[in-house]
């Protein structure tokens, strides 16, 4: 079910509609309030400017981190690849230490 509140964000009112929760949807609106505040506190830029530099902005974090999370996959995969190939090494050394000790 929807959850529906209103966020604000540089003093102006927005009607949020989202699954997330009520504490989930502040967040949002709080960090992107905190990030376009920082760019109208910094620049002389106007409010449409600053909403696209800030979009701009939490776009270039995404990207960054979905990077490092498609990153650590790639190295978790190579560990998870490891520790099978690890695994069956093992495996065969106790087959071959089982074959070892029947043949006395």
């Amino acid at each position: 079910m929807a959850n529906r509140m209103t966020i604000s964000i540089c003093g102006e009112d927005y009607n949020f509609v989202a699954d997330e929760s009520a504490v989930y949807m502040e967040k949002v609106g709080a960090y992107v309030n905190d990030r376009m505040n920082a760019i109208l506190s910094s620049s002389h830029v106007g409010r449409t400017d600053a909403a696209v530099l800030t979009a701009a902005n939490i776009t270039d974090e995404l990207f960054k981190a979905q990077e490092t999370a498609e990153n650590l996959r790639h190295q978790l995969k190579a560990y998870l690849d490891e520790a099978t190939k690890a695994k069956n090494e093992l495996s065969e050394v106790k087959r071959e230490l089982f074959k070892a000790q029947n043949k006395k």
